[in-house]
């Protein structure tokens, strides 16, 4: 592992809540930064007036900071937009930023044509060839250019850490388009822009970003500044390995955290470790995750999410959470009465946090039991078998086997009328956890009921 100093941003747009398709990229290049002792910058790209909304960007700072993934510095893109002008007339006055005139139907036409001639769709370049008389009839007639980068053609070549040599060239890419017809500047522009003014040492992101990089690099070179060193991590998939349903790829970590009740280091545990030769572990902090991280680890192949692992780290990590650690949860839960002793006795068996709700409630009350008239001799009978106090989670056990040999029931009818008397329900907690829980005073008032 390296141990340049680095830095390394994480940029979203705040247009919704952050999900699961880009909190991978948020909990890797925060991971990266605490491993090589580097600065995470938190930059929100809100240059799109229309669709980036504040209470986004609050929610999406509160699931990252839910998440533990804290960041050292902080910008937005909306407070340079007199940087980004600055820049772009630095491109322009160099020859590199050049004036479009062609409205979205003559770009279509042109696109379709190559297509049809089996070419691929490569902006001509033909506004290169506009003098200045035509640009005018065409500012005349109320038409407003959109801005592309000039590309040199020639070799774009980088050492990407997770895929290795890349290269691409120039002459088959078209020039994008960085400035739109109303003067508004792009998201390339802007990022570049962002990342030499910010000292960006390192930018990790999503392999569908790959041929952008390609153009950014020569961004980069025209603004006279040092290219990043990147990182494309490919894309996940679904379970099976197929594409992400819109259901799990827009599955937020709002969602993840109050609807599924998962807790934040089941989502760092898996997003750190997926697609990577280390095997996934239940860590309930991040200090080991940071010291082996090391993009060496990270496969080129596609990882396959699935929320049900979630899961099963989750349940790992309640099993061994501390009563001081799970306090504040449980406060958010409105369960700050939970005792240690109860936090102990039923953490085996959580899945999710949300669970303790249903052990507390049946342990604590208020609970109606329901008899049946045909169960009645059957309950009186289980009653006078109660065993002494102190209870423990043998004690269902014991009890269990005294009430069998009195009654002669076995099966479904001896466990079934015993827990809908204790608990009201047909289904719930285990009852030789709950049995000691609930306690010999309230197991025997509730046996009791009328």
């Amino acid at each position: 592992m390296t141990t340049q100093k680095t830095k390394v941003r994480f940029a979203p747009s705040p247009t919704g809540r952050i999900h699961v398709g880009n909190v991978r990229t948020a909990i890797l290049t925060w991971l990266y930064a605490r491993a090589t002792g580097g600065t995470f910058l938190l930059r929100l790209d809100d240059t799109d007036v229309e669709r980036s909304k504040e209470e986004h960007a609050q929610a999406l700072m509160a699931d990252l900071r839910w998440l533990g993934v804290e960041w050292d510095e902080f910008a937005r893109q909306r407070d340079r937009m007199d940087r980004y002008a600055q820049a772009i007339e630095r491109l322009k006055a160099d020859g590199r930023l050049y004036a479009c005139y062609e409205t979205p139907e003559e770009l279509s036409l042109k696109r379709k044509t190559l297509l049809q001639r089996g070419l691929p769709p490569i902006y001509d370049r033909a506004a290169l060839a506009l003098t200045d008389a035509q640009k005018s009839a065409y500012e005349k007639q109320g038409r407003r250019p959109h801005w592309r980068f000039k590309l040199e053609h020639k070799t774009i070549a980088w050492n990407d850490l997770i895929r290795g040599p890349v290269a691409f060239e120039g002459k088959d890419m078209s020039d994008p388009v960085l400035i739109r017809e109303d003067g508004s500047p792009l998201y390339h522009i802007c990022s570049v822009i962002d990342d030499l003014d910010y000292g960006i040492t390192h930018i990790i992101r999503g392999e569908d970003h790959v041929s952008n990089t390609a153009a950014h690099i020569q961004m980069f070179e025209a603004l006279g500044g040092d290219i990043p060193v990147c990182a494309h991590l490919p894309l996940i998939s679904d379970a099976e390995g197929g594409k992400l349903s819109k259901r799990l790829g827009s599955l937020s970590v709002g969602e993840l955290r109050d609807d599924e009740g998962l807790q934040p280091m089941a989502i760092i545990n898996l997003m750190a470790r997926l697609g990577t030769s280390l095997p996934i572990e239940a860590y309930t902090h991040p200090a080991p995750l940071i010291e082996s991280f090391d993009f060496g680890t990270f496969s080129r192949s596609t990882p396959k999410f699935d929320p049900e692992e979630l899961v099963r780290l989750n349940a790992k990590i309640l099993h061994q959470t501390d009563y001081s650690e799970i306090l504040p949860a449980l406060k958010d839960l409105g369960l700050e009465d939970v005792s240690e002793e109860f936090w102990l006795a039923v953490r085996p068996n959580l899945s999710r946090l949300r669970e303790i709700r249903d052990w507390w409630s049946v342990a604590k009350g208020p609970v109606t039991p329901e008899i049946a008239g045909e169960d009645t001799a059957f309950i009186a009978a289980a009653h006078d078998c109660l065993p002494p106090a102190p209870w423990t989670e043998e004690t269902w056990g014991t009890w269990i086997a005294e009430v069998k040999n009195r009654t002669d029931r076995k099966g479904k009818t001896l466990f079934m009328p015993l827990r809908k008397a204790l608990t009201g329900m047909e289904h719930g907690p285990e009852l030789n956890v709950l049995l000691p829980l609930i306690g010999p005073d309230k197991v025997s008032e509730r046996l009791q009921a009328k």
